[in-house]
């Protein structure tokens, strides 16, 4: 049975970890966690939220995107984030189609798809 998600894995081009760090450390503000010795040949980087939760950003040859698929990170003020990441010249989309949420999609460096959701307050 399941319990909670360990990690989602995103792919990435080679040579993406810098980008990976500006976007998910700098500007998301997840925590760069240590690779096992043995995976970091491989490349990548790994991020926690701080819950036990990671992000793993993978190498993959021969990488393109995804279209829909995507992690969804739910966020407190949604706003802020939305600012910080229009002022670092990333793009935001809205979406009000969740309903109980309020959320936007923007795109990592790479191209992926991510979700940024905040309950709706309720009253």
């Amino acid at each position: 049975m399941l319990v909670s998600i360990h990690h989602i894995q995103l792919a990435a081009p080679r040579d993406c970890e810098d980008a990976a760090r500006k976007f998910y450390g700098e500007l998301l503000g997840l925590l760069e966690i240590e690779k096992p010795p043995e995976l970091k040949k491989r490349g990548g980087v790994w991020f926690e939220l701080g819950n036990g939760q990671q992000i793993h950003i993978g190498v993959e040859e021969n990488f393109v995107a995804a279209k829909k698929a995507h992690p969804a990170f739910v966020v407190a003020n949604l706003n802020a984030l939305r600012e910080k990441l229009n002022a670092a010249g990333i793009e935001t989309q809205d979406d009000d189609l969740f309903i109980g949420y309020h959320r936007f999609y923007a795109h990592d460096p790479f191209g992926n798809r991510i979700e940024f959701i905040e309950p709706a307050e309720v009253g």
